[in-house]
């Protein structure tokens, strides 16, 4: 049985997210959006109604399945992408501090009412604005809402991702026509690369062959001979690390 001051706190934190939702239907009347779109890469939730759009920052808390009726943190799922699960080890640390099991167990059988409370405590060791609730066949999947994000800054956001056939969503990357992931053929770069790095705003993945390389430096540098050359292509953050194992 949780201790008691765990069932107080946890009480606690229901309470202010209660409030918190109210808040959330009050300002942005999610009811009124038909879709909802929440992307693991970009870390970022979308509601549309036709052309009408809001966005927001997000990080995903666990889930739980009405199958198995268990619960599974975000933290302990490799499904799930790491910038949108490292939030999720703040209440982890919280609950090993504390000596909250519920908080620290990786899975384990659960309910519905005690993934809302998860979700909630989430929030509350977070400073969030409130949660929202997706559901895929059996799963409920918790996402804490961090923030609300201006569409132009949204877009901007989302304009450093592509769609991959091989790996759904990426970073942009920016590759010349012969790199490939058979065939060792030389990978220079603009800038040393490591998967899942910080980038600079204006930086950018990208890499070229060994000719590519002795095209740049007749021409001392890209030009429009050169780059025809080159004739870049565009892949994603994967593809981009893959080619580069190929060649190191």
């Amino acid at each position: 049985m949780e201790k008691t001051d765990y069932i107080e706190f946890a009480e606690k934190c229901v309470a202010e997210i209660k409030i918190l939702q109210y808040k959330l239907q009050q300002d942005y009347n999610f009811s009124w959006y038909e879709n909802w779109y929440y992307d693991q890469a970009t870390g970022l939730i979308t509601f549309s109604t036709n052309d009408t759009e809001i966005n927001f920052k997000y990080f995903q808390v666990g889930t739980f399945s009405r199958n198995t009726n268990t619960w599974k943190w975000a933290w302990n799922n490799d499904h799930t992408f790491d910038n949108v699960k490292e939030k999720s080890l703040v209440v982890k640390d919280f609950g090993q501090n504390s000596n909250y099991t519920k908080l620290t167990d990786g899975y384990f059988e659960s309910s519905e009412e005690d993934a809302w409370e998860f979700a909630a405590i989430s929030a509350h060791l977070t400073n969030a604005i409130g949660v929202y609730r997706p559901v895929d066949e059996h799963l409920l999947i918790f996402l804490v809402l961090t923030e609300f994000v201006e569409k132009d800054e949204a877009q901007k956001i989302k304009d450093k991702f592509v769609n991959c056939s091989t790996h759904d969503t990426g970073r942009i990357a920016f590759v010349c026509k012969h790199l490939n992931k058979e065939t060792k053929v030389g990978f220079e770069e603009a800038f040393e690369t490591f998967e899942n790095m910080e980038l600079e705003e204006d930086d950018e993945f990208q890499a070229w062959c060994n000719e590519c390389e002795i095209e740049r430096q007749k021409t001392d540098g890209w030009n429009e001979t050169s780059m025809a050359f080159a004739d870049i292509k565009l892949v994603c953050e994967k593809c981009y690390f893959e080619m580069k194992d190929v060649n190191a």
